[in-house]
């Protein structure tokens, strides 16, 4: 008598938290965080732009050599776009299916009815679709030169951005993306510490600034770079 054989497989541990709820909002957690300190690196890099055009065309030059010789040209740089690419897809598909369980688990439309409910609490998801556009145009803009409104120029982000911020529609883009960014930081940073435990009564009174206080100066530093281009600081 033949013995059946068991076809059937058990998931494996990265499958099973993956399908888990704490395990998509950890995801989105840990992938935000990421992205929050690239936003923080890159608020410095475009910092330099205050300092004149050598300054930050060098930079964009160290960028692209960094980790020489063990490393070869431009490889640090994509293997920091890689990890980039990785973590706001994860984002972005975690924050996704996580959106989709909600309202399967809610049949009828939800509304937020506390009043302790943030704007950035509210508008979360529709601040993420606003980032993701805005990720495709800037990279078309000042990476690509795909859509640059002047005569792109490699390695010269100086010249660039200031191409970029002398048209109404570049200012109005990046600033309502970047008060998105501020929002989204704000509630998020929260959201992650809770998802990965950081979170107590004592340390909740240290968190809510900080989430503020961080969010505040990512805004007021992106901003900074379009407003100098107007008033002239950047020129």
């Amino acid at each position: 008598m033949a013995l059946a054989t068991r076809t059937d497989k058990r998931p494996s541990m990265t499958r099973t938290l993956w399908d888990s709820t704490i395990g998509k909002k950890t995801v989105m957690a840990v992938s935000g965080l990421i992205m929050l300190l690239y936003l923080f690196l890159h608020m410095i890099g475009n910092l330099k732009i205050f300092f004149g055009p050598a300054e930050i065309n060098e930079y964009a030059h160290w960028l692209r050599t960094l980790g020489e010789p063990f490393m070869h040209y431009e490889w640090s740089l994509w293997l920091f776009r890689v990890v980039l690419v990785v973590a706001v897809v994860a984002h972005a598909t975690s924050a996704y299916q996580l959106s989709r369980r909600d309202i399967k688990a809610r049949p009828t439309q939800y509304v937020h009815k506390k009043r302790e409910a943030s704007f950035a609490t509210r508008t979360m998801r529709w601040g993420g679709i606003i980032l993701a556009l805005f990720i495709v145009w800037h990279i078309l803009d000042l990476t690509t030169g795909t859509v640059h409104p002047g005569e792109y120029e490699h390695l010269k982000p100086y010249q660039n951005v200031i191409d970029t911020f002398s048209t109404w529609y570049s200012n109005v883009i990046y600033i309502v993306a970047v008060v998105a960014v501020g929002f989204h930081v704000r509630h998020g940073l929260w959201s992650a510490a809770q998802t990965l435990g950081v979170g107590t009564a004592t340390r909740n009174r240290v968190l809510k600034p900080l989430a503020n206080g961080l969010a505040l100066v990512l805004t007021v530093g992106f901003i900074s770079v379009p407003v100098g281009v107007m008033t002239g600081v950047v020129s």
